[in-house]
């Protein structure tokens, strides 16, 4: 369930492009005009947006948005302004570019290929071609270290089934081709990569509780205990919680971003903007389940200004 909140009456593009053309006028820019438009229009609205404010003005929004707005706001309205699968697309080429790329990080390829349709996963490599000329598995396969490619690849190629239907023979037979594994500690195996990287979600769910109901643990527990490449292990558990789970993942993400010493402030970005018009009503649910308090007030304590605004806008709150 998505949490923006779009107004009963919307004005038309060329008005709203007015309005934010407006607020980049004069000493200083009204960052609450640029709250109150591009926060509550949906992903269809504000494309036609950008395109308007291009026919007028002559310019791309995402350029004025960079020119006239900053840090850690300016990142995160541009985020949101973009298409979905190019956004997608140029938060995995920015971890693809890196020298060091750390597990951590490449699990927003994990995100991008496990928690959405398998229509947006093809925008994505679609629009991941067009924007740096090459494809996205290219990109992995030629920069990111075996084994750790060899799954990555395996997801971002998969164009899953995305119906509920389920066979609970083919659970019962690819959940002991798991077990093997685990048992052998492959975490590579062939059969794994083609069970994760090609059923589809539902399936995928009904193999990891054959899998639990069979051999008495869950899979990320049997995949926690196996010995040999640690970043592998991160990697395929998150993959686990991602198809399992999505609301549960992003619900971890957040609390992360915003625990501790600091503030996260790229990843908190990243899970309330792809989301908000998923499910992210779903992970703030989840996240009071797992954390037993609120991921409102979690925010509102942890970030301040323009960006905590505009981050609570997508979240649905009236400010």
């Amino acid at each position: 369930m998505a949490t923006i909140r779009v107004p009963a009456e919307v004005p038309s593009p060329a008005q709203d492009s007015e309005a934010i053309n407006h607020a980049f006028r004069g000493w200083g820019t009204d960052e609450k005009a640029i709250i109150r438009v591009l926060g509550k229009r949906n992903e269809s609205q504000r494309k036609k947006i950008r395109e308007s404010y291009r026919e007028i003005y002559g310019k791309d929004l995402i350029d004025a948005l960079t020119s006239e707005l900053s840090g850690h706001f300016m990142r995160a309205v541009i985020q949101w302004t973009y298409d979905p699968a190019e956004r997608d697309a140029r938060l995995a080429n920015k971890i693809l570019k890196e020298k060091k790329k750390s597990v951590e990080k490449l699990k927003i390829i994990v995100e991008i290929s496990c928690t959405h349709s398998p229509h947006h996963l093809i925008s994505v490599r679609k629009a991941y071609c067009s924007l740096f000329d090459l494809s996205l598995e290219e990109h992995i396969a030629s920069s990111v270290p075996f084994p750790l490619a060899k799954l990555l690849v395996a997801l971002a190629t998969s164009f899953r089934y995305d119906k509920d239907k389920v066979d609970a023979e083919v659970a019962t037979i690819e959940a002991a081709m798991l077990r093997e594994a685990m048992t052998k500690q492959q975490l590579d195996h062939d059969h794994v990569l083609y069970i994760v990287g090609t059923r589809s979600v539902f399936q995928l769910r009904a193999t990891f509780a054959a899998y639990k109901q069979e051999y008495g643990n869950t899979i990320d527990k049997d995949v926690e205990g196996c010995h040999g490449d640690a970043d592998l292990r991160s990697l395929l558990q998150m993959v686990i919680l991602c198809i399992d789970s999505p609301e549960k993942h992003f619900a971890k993400v957040v609390y992360d971003s915003i625990e501790g010493f600091g503030t996260d402030e790229d990843t908190l970005t990243r899970a309330i903007v792809t989301r908000a018009e998923v499910d992210l009503m779903k992970v703030r649910g989840e996240y009071f389940n797992m954390y037993n308090s609120s991921m409102d007030n979690a925010i509102i304590g942890d970030v301040s200004g323009d960006y905590k605004d505009f981050l609570l806008t997508l979240l649905g709150s009236k400010i």
